[in-house]
C-alpha cells in the first residue's frame, strides 16, 4: 500500500489548473484580437456596400435626359430609389459590430440598384427606335425592379440595425408604392404605337406615309440630322452588343432610321458599316473643333454659313438642298419659316477663318461659280424697272411687278438691298392701300421679306407702314393677313416699334386671329403677340382685346402643338395686375397644376413659371393650388425638371413655406 502526501499532491493540482488557466487566458486574448479583426473587416465592407450604394442613387439622380417613351418611368424610379440615401445613412452610422443578416441585405439591394442602373442608363443613352419598338419588354423590366426591390426592402433587419421610426416609416410607405407601381400598367402612347404598326408593316400602303413618319419622328425627337447621326451610332451599338436581336427587330430599326434620313433629304448608308467619325477630323485628329463653326445637317464645318429666319446658322449648299426637297421648316427647331431667305454670316466665317489659320486646319475645298455673280449683276439692273414698274399706270404690270419683287426679296439678303436702294420701299408702302387684293397680299409680303434686313425695319416703319399693315391684318385676304401679323411680328423687334402697333390698335385684330385664324394664323399672331407684350402698357391693350380666352383654348387643344407658346404669354400676362385678376380662375388653376404634374419638360417649366408669378402676388392661388395637390409634383420638379422648372419650383415650395408659418 501506497502512503500519499497529501499536501504534495494538493499542491501539484493546484500548479497543474492555474498553468491550464494560464493556457486558456492566452488562447482566448489571441481569439479576441482575431474577432476584433474580422468585426474591423466586416465593417470596411459594410461601408463601402453602402458608400457604393448612395454613389450610384446620386449618379442617377444626376441624369436628366431620358428617352421620351421611358421618360416618367426613368424619374419615378429615381425618385424611389432617392428615398433609399437617408437609410443608407443611417446604416453607415451603426457602430454596433454588422450583424450577419445586415450584410446579406446589402448585398442584395447592391444587386437590385446594380440592374436599375444599367436599364436608367439603356433609357438614357440607348436606340430610341429600339426602345418605342420594345416599349413592353423595358416596361417589364422596371416591373420587375420594382418586385425585387420591395422583396428586398420587406426583410430588412429594422431592429438589429436599430433605425429610427421615422426612416422605417419611410421605408415601409416605399414598399407600398412600389406593389402599386408593379401593379400598375400605364396607358401607352397609342398614337406612337399605331404608327409604329404602320410603318412596319409590309402590306399597309400608308407605311411610306410622310405624315406618319414625320409625326414618328417629332414624338421620337429623331429631327434633326444631329439626333440621327446620334441615333445611328445607338443603333451600331445596340446590333455590336445585344447578339440575341432578332434579324426581324434589327430590320424595322435600321429600316426606320433610313425613312427618318429619307425625311431630311440624306442619302441611307448601310448602318451597319456608316462611319461615325467626322470627316473634317480625318485630317486633324487631334484638334477638336467648336461646336458652333460645324452644320447642323451635315456636322461638317462651314465653309459659307449662312442664317435663315429662324436665327440658326447652316452651311448654304446644306440648306439650299433642303429648301430644294420642299420643306419650309428649320431643320434644327423644326419652326415652320416665314420666309426662305438666306442670310450671309460673315462673323462666323470670319471666326471660322481666324480659327482655322491659327491651328493650322486646311479647309476642304470647295468650287466656286460664276453663276451668282452673273446673277446680282443681273438683279442690279433688274430691281430699278421693277420699283419703275411699281408706279405704273397700268394695273397688270403693277401685279407682275409687286410679284417678282416679292420673289426676289424672299431669295437672298443682297437682293433686299438692292430693292431698298432703288426707293422700293415707299413705293411697296402706297401699295398696301391699293384696292387689289392681289396687289395687297404681294406688297404686305414683299415689305415681310424685306424687313429681315435690320435697316430695312427702320425704313419700312418709317414710311408709315405699320397703320397700313394693319388695315390689311383686319380686311386682307387669309394669306395677306397671315403675312401681316408676321411683318408685325417682324417690325416689333425693334422696341420702338412695339409702342406704335399698340398705339395704332394692332392688338385686337392679332387676338382676332389667334381666336380664329388657320393653324398658320395663330402662329403667326401668337409669335407677335408675344413680342408685344414685352411692352408693359401692349399688356394691357391685349387683356382688354380678349387675349385670354384664345389663350386658355390653345391649351386645351394640345394637338395644335402651342401650349409652350401660350403659357409663356399667360407668363407676361400674369404681371400686370389685370392680368392675375382674369387669368386667376380656379379652373385656370387646376390647369396649370395639370400640366405641373403630366405635361412635357417644358409644359411643366412655363406652368410652374406662371403659378409662380400668380403665387407671388396672391397667395390665394398658392392655396387654390394645394387643394389640386401640386406639392408633390413640385418637390418631383425640384429634383428632375429643367434647370430654370427646378429653380421655379424651389421658389414656389419656399414660397408655400412661409405662407403656411404665417
Amino acid at each position: 500500500m501506497i502512503v500519499m502526501d497529501v499536501d504534495e499532491e494538493v499542491t501539484g493540482d493546484v500548479e497543474n489548473i492555474e498553468e491550464l488557466v494560464t493556457v486558456e487566458e492566452s488562447i482566448d486574448g489571441e481569439h479576441a484580437v482575431e474577432i476584433d479583426e474580422e468585426e474591423e473587416r466586416i465593417g470596411d465592407v459594410k461601408d463601402d456596400l453602402v458608400r457604393e450604394i448612395i454613389t450610384i442613387v446620386e449618379f442617377l439622380d444626376q441624369i436628366n435626359d431620358y428617352r421620351r417613351t421611358q421618360q416618367k418611368e426613368c424619374f419615378n424610379l429615381v425618385r424611389r430609389l432617392k428615398i433609399l440615401v437617408p437609410f443608407m445613412d443611417e446604416i453607415r452610422g451603426f457602430e454596433y459590430p454588422s450583424p450577419e443578416s445586415c450584410m446579406h441585405f446589402l448585398y442584395r439591394l447592391r444587386k437590385v440598384i446594380l440592374v436599375a442602373r444599367k436599364l436608367l442608363e439603356t433609357c438614357n443613352n440607348g436606340s430610341k427606335i429600339y426602345l418605342a419598338l420594345d416599349s413592353e419588354s423595358i416596361m417589364t423590366r422596371f416591373h420587375s425592379i420594382y418586385e425585387k426591390l420591395n422583396r428586398v426592402l420587406v426583410k430588412t433587419p429594422f431592429d438589429e440595425l436599430r433605425i429610427s421610426d421615422e426612416v422605417k416609416d419611410e421605408i415601409d410607405s416605399l414598399c407600398k408604392q412600389l406593389k402599386r407601381a408593379k401593379r400598375r400598367t400605364d396607358t401607352q402612347d397609342i398614337e406612337l404605337a399605331v404608327d409604329m404598326m404602320v410603318v412596319f408593316s409590309k402590306t399597309d400602303p400608308r407605311n411610306s406615309d410622310s405624315a406618319i413618319i414625320e409625326r414618328l419622328a417629332k414624338k421620337l425627337e429623331l429631327q434633326t440630322m444631329e439626333d440621327l447621326k446620334t441615333e445611328a451610332i445607338a443603333i451600331k451599338k445596340l446590333i455590336q452588343e445585344k447578339g440575341g436581336l432578332s434579324i426581324e427587330t434589327k430590320q424595322h430599326i435600321i429600316e426606320l432610321l433610313y425613312k427618318f434620313k429619307k425625311l431630311q433629304g440624306v442619302e441611307a448608308t448601310d448602318i451597319l458599316y456608316e462611319p461615325v467619325i467626322n470627316k473634317s477630323f480625318t485630317k486633324s485628329t487631334s484638334l477638336i473643333l467648336p461646336h458652333e463653326f460645324l452644320c447642323p445637317i451635315t456636322l461638317e464645318i462651314m465653309l459659307d454659313p449662312v442664317i435663315i429666319a429662324t436665327g440658326q446658322t447652316y452651311e448654304k449648299d446644306s440648306i439650299q438642298k433642303w429648301f430644294d426637297a420642299g420643306h419650309k421648316t428649320c431643320p434644327k427647331t423644326r419652326q415652320t419659316l416665314d420666309h426662305l431667305s438666306l442670310a450671309p454670316n460673315y462673323a462666323l466665317k470670319n471666326l471660322i477663318l481666324q480659327w482655322c489659320e491659327k491651328n493650322k486646319f486646311k479647309l476642304p475645298g470647295k468650287e466656286i461659280s460664276s453663276h451668282s455673280e452673273y446673277d446680282l449683276e443681273k438683279q442690279k439692273d433688274e430691281v430699278p424697272l421693277l420699283v419703275e414698274a411699281l408706279s405704273s399706270s397700268q394695273l397688270e404690270e403693277q401685279r407682275k411687278s409687286v410679284k417678282q419683287m416679292r420673289l426676289l426679296a424672299r431669295e437672298n439678303p443682297e437682293n433686299r438691298v438692292l430693292i431698298a436702294n432703288a426707293g422700293g420701299i415707299p413705293l411697296l408702302v402706297q401699295l398696301l392701300s391699293y384696292p387689289d387684293s392681289g396687289i395687297q397680299e404681294n406688297a404686305v409680303t414683299t415689305l415681310l421679306n424685306l424687313s429681315i434686313d435690320e435697316v430695312n425695319k427702320k425704313l419700312i416703319s418709317n414710311e408709315g407702314a405699320i397703320p397700313s399693315i394693319i388695315e390689311i391684318l383686319q380686311n386682307g385676304n387669309r394669306e395677306a393677313r397671315e403675312n401681316s401679323a408676321a411683318a408685325l411680328f417682324s417690325l416689333s423687334m425693334l422696341d420702338e416699334n412695339k409702342v406704335t402697333i399698340g398705339l395704332s390698335n394692332g392688338i385686337p385684330p392679332l387676338v382676332e386671329l389667334l381666336q380664329n385664324g388657320t393653324l398658320r394664323g395663330k402662329k403667326d399672331a401668337l409669335t407677335a403677340l408675344f413680342n408685344l407684350s414685352l411692352n408693359s402698357a401692349n399688356k394691357g391693350r391685349a387683356i382688354d382685346a380678349g387675349i385670354v380666352q384664345p389663350l386658355l383654348q390653345l391649351l386645351k387643344d394640345r394637338n395644335l402643338g402651342m401650349i409652350d407658346e401660350a403659357l409663356s404669354i399667360l407668363l407676361l400676362l400674369a404681371s400686370h395686375p389685370e392680368g392675375r385678376q382674369t387669368i386667376g380662375q380656379l379652373s385656370f388653376i387646376e390647369t396649370l397644376v395639370e400640366f405641373i404634374r403630366e405635361g412635357t419638360p417644358k409644359n411643366k417649366e412655363c406652368a410652374t413659371s406662371v403659378l409662380l408669378e400668380l403665387g407671388s402676388n396672391n397667395s390665394s392661388f398658392i392655396l387654390a393650388a394645394l387643394q389640386f395637390g401640386v406639392y408633390e409634383h413640385l418637390v418631383e420638379i425640384a429634383s428632375s425638371g429643367t434647370n430654370r422648372a427646378q429653380r421655379k419650383a424651389n421658389a414656389l415650395i419656399q414660397l408655400i413655406s412661409k405662407s403656411e408659418q404665417i
